[in-house]
């Protein structure tokens, strides 16, 4: 991999905590920052496509991160996505030919001490740089097939779909 196209869409990964309102609201992308500051060996670029969170999207905002993904030149994906809809967004991705599509996330916003988003994205920067071509989910310190995989929401993890 000599370059790495980042395709962001808000999720918990990207959002910042307002001490006046007590809310979440989806930020900037952290995943530039977060790579810049770890030194990485090739070149990247961030497409900020969406800022919202996952349980929000829709079948048009699907439909635009898949043409956002065909229509880069490079054959490395990396989404950043929110987890509760992040299988829903990489079935909708399945077909796309000629690339490596992994999306990742994080359970806690990447600003937070303890977040998992720096060994999320990690995960998903080796995993798009070893795979063939498709589409999988880097969470968890796994690499997920989005057609076996699913979220757990009581437990808070990703785990193996039943079936």
């Amino acid at each position: 991999m000599q370059h790495l196209t980042i395709v962001t869409t808000g999720g918990t990964i990207d959002k910042i905590y307002f001490d006046d309102k007590s809310t979440f609201q989806i930020g900037a992308p952290q995943i530039g920052e977060i790579l810049e500051a770890l030194g990485v060996a090739f070149s990247f670029e961030v497409v900020s496509v969406l800022r919202k969170d996952s349980l929000h999207l829709d079948q048009g905002d699907r439909a635009l991160i898949r043409a956002t993904i065909e229509r880069q030149p490079h054959r490395h994906v990396l989404v950043t996505h929110g987890t509760d809809t992040m299988v829903d967004t990489a079935q909708a991705l399945q077909g796309i030919t000629g690339k490596v599509i992994v999306l990742t996330g994080a359970l806690n916003p990447a600003l937070f001490k303890g977040s998992d988003a720096v060994f999320n994205i990690g995960c998903a920067v080796g995993a798009v740089q070893t795979l063939g071509d498709g589409v999988y989910i880097a969470m968890n310190g796994r690499i997920w097939d989005p057609l076996r995989v699913r979220k757990n929401r009581e437990a808070n993890r990703f785990e193996p779909a039943p079936g």
